[in-house]
């Protein structure tokens, strides 16, 4: 009998576990979402990020999937050479100089913010990343691709750049007649919240 007892006890234990965890895990996004609406959302509108986007977006409005993958090899290839003539013209852009000056007033809040046009690809960022093409990522299908308003946050993860704890979280970016253009995406320290 103490057996059985015993035993049960270990196996609500073992079944506790991993629903515990599901709810830690969960528990860093009311704060990112709420970061991210009163912190972030308000300058989505600004004409450097929405300008950006629209002339990207205008530029790559041809580019066929074979064209994307092209760019995003480049772009790869780049990040550990000392030629860095796309990711250098994507950093030194308007933009990422908006991006860079908002993360810099997150007083440790923002880890990186990378904006990207309609097929994904980044149109500035605050920080070099490891792809040029987030299209294919969840970040970028959760936000974009579920359309206007929408917000993705991410699970908290290590960033071995910035060596904290973070999570992503994803916003669709519309122009002023509320159509989607593009999206942002921030990472947030999560212990900063």
């Amino acid at each position: 009998m103490h057996k059985i007892i015993v035993m049960l006890l270990l196996g609500s234990t073992v079944l506790a576990l991993p629903l515990g965890t599901a709810l830690a895990e969960e528990a860093h996004v009311a704060p990112v979402t709420e970061y991210v609406t009163a912190k972030v959302k308000p300058w989505l509108t600004d004409t450097v990020v929405i300008s950006a986007i629209k002339a990207q977006n205008a530029t790559n409005a041809k580019l066929s999937d074979a064209d994307i993958l092209a760019l995003d090899k480049k772009w790869r290839a780049e990040v550990d050479s000392s030629n860095r003539a796309t990711i250098d013209s994507v950093l030194n852009n308007a933009l990422s100089k908006l991006l860079v000056e908002k993360k810099e007033k997150s007083e440790g809040a923002i880890t990186e913010i990378f904006v990207m046009d309609a097929k994904g690809l980044n149109v500035g960022q605050s920080d070099i990343t490891s792809d040029y093409w987030q299209g294919d990522e969840a970040k970028f299908k959760k936000s974009f691709g579920a359309g206007k308003n929408a917000l993705f946050v991410d699970e908290v993860e290590k960033d071995e750049s910035s060596q904290t704890l973070q999570s992503q979280a994803s916003v669709t970016i519309s122009d002023e007649s509320g159509t989607p253009i593009g999206a942002v995406t921030i990472g947030i320290n999560v212990d900063s919240l």
